[in-house]
């Protein structure tokens, strides 16, 4: 018996086309290292162009919520086209609509050209749904939770380089980052040129393309809609908004309470990719023998919600040993949710409906992340530093409990059966 189940996974293995895997996670490499790279130096970017932190931090946040607004209505649409005519057209064009955002960004010379650059990227910002249709199009569904481990390991080595560098970077001036992101996603497109194979077959494809599925409110209503993903996304939801109110307020946060200049808010941006390395490479093919991927899910929010206590209280008395620690197990907890999540989505629909289906959580988690810095900023300004991690433990609670009701659901709908 053991003999001809390692033969099956072999012969499972071998249907994965090995150079599209190569470029896929060559291609999400980038990513990490191209998105992660100006995160350290964004507030630094601002500051010349506010008379004051609390306009700085408004605008910081409003930054990270109008790429996440153009995330939202550009998904469903990157979406349904790469269903109908394939990954490999709308990557390129994606990876080429971020290089130009990350050039005008760096130009900069006024706000509305830092908000212009980011609008730019986020337009082209469904890239990451595509490359996740792109994984889901040539991994069987049996793997795809062991492989969408390795896309996080992979997005943690880019994220690892990329806020350091950024921050090393950012001494030749602040705009470097951007350059340095722009130069690089550009390779990335001239790779996927040449050597880029297409993973959608055909036969596959979608016939026709309704205004309907352009839509991103009818494409989220009708993504909620479907019984075996609703809870599972609204749960997301809401783990996403504070984690996107996180992603806004890090680098002022660490400006204002500990003083941080951008090589150290970079080597700490670096700890979220770390904890990918180590819990994709050690701690994750040990949870996938014992545990389901919702269960590994809930784990990662319980560890998110513990992050977020230690970050509050690093906030309340000005110690950052407790927000570096705090990071640690956050990071943990991220590192191990984001493959679960994707191994539950990607299994719920066939071939044809990857794009939609990942396109739509997305724009799930662009509107998460177009409201948590807003909620994230204002809160910060008024509740003080500490309120976006309390916001945090609180939200994700409630996902764990809408996520476990879900597992309840299931478990009895089973039984019947």
């Amino acid at each position: 018996m053991s003999i001809s189940r390692s033969q099956n996974e072999q012969n499972k293995e071998q249907t994965i086309d090995k150079h599209a895997l190569i470029f896929g996670l060559i291609s999400v490499f980038l990513c990490g290292i191209g998105f992660s790279i100006i995160a350290p130096v964004v507030p630094f970017l601002v500051q010349p162009y506010t008379s004051n932190p609390e306009e700085q931090v408004i605008f910081v946040t409003l930054l990270t919520s109008v790429y996440a607004v153009c995330v939202f209505f550009a998904a469903p649409v990157l979406g349904a086209l790469s269903d109908r005519y394939g990954r490999r057209p709308l990557l390129l064009v994606c990876l080429l609509g971020s290089a130009i955002g990350y050039l005008v960004f760096g130009i900069g010379g006024a706000l509305w050209v830092l908000f212009a650059g980011r609008i730019i990227e986020g337009i082209t910002g469904g890239s990451i749904s595509t490359i996740f249709a792109y994984f889901a199009d040539i991994i069987p569904p049996e793997q795809r939770t062991k492989y969408f481990g390795w896309v996080s390991a992979v997005v943690g080595v880019g994220t690892v380089i990329g806020p350091t560098l950024g921050g090393l970077l950012a001494n030749f001036g602040y705009s470097a980052p951007l350059y340095f992101g722009a130069i690089i996603t550009l390779l990335n497109v001239v790779y996927g040129y040449f050597f880029m194979p297409e993973s959608l077959d055909k036969n596959n494809r979608l016939k026709e393309i309704t205004l309907v599925r352009l839509n991103p409110f009818t494409q989220l209503a009708s993504i909620l809609s479907m019984k075996n993903l609703n809870r599972l996304l609204v749960s997301a939801f809401l783990l996403w908004i504070p984690n996107g109110s996180l992603q806004a307020v890090f680098s002022q946060f660490t400006m204002d309470t500990f003083s941080w200049d951008p090589a150290l808010i970079g080597l700490m941006f670096s700890i979220m990719g770390l904890q990918d390395i180590l819990s994709q490479g050690f701690i994750m093919p040990k949870l996938l023998k014992k545990l389901s991927d919702k269960q590994i899910a809930i784990l990662g929010m319980v560890s998110e919600i513990i992050g977020y206590s230690f970050i509050a209280a690093s906030a309340l008395i000005s110690f950052y040993l407790l927000f570096i620690i705090g990071m640690f197990i956050f990071g943990f907890g991220d590192s191990i949710f984001g493959p679960s999540f994707n191994g539950m989505l990607s299994k719920s629909v066939d071939s044809s409906e990857q794009g939609r289906i990942q396109g739509g959580s997305q724009s799930i988690q662009a509107l998460a992340r177009m409201i948590g810095p807003i909620i994230g900023g204002q809160i910060y300004i008024a509740l003080g530093h500490a309120a976006p991690a309390f916001m945090g433990m609180i939200l994700i609670a409630a996902a764990i409990a809408v996520l476990y009701k879900r597992m309840d659901v299931k478990v009895m709908q089973e039984s019947k059966v």
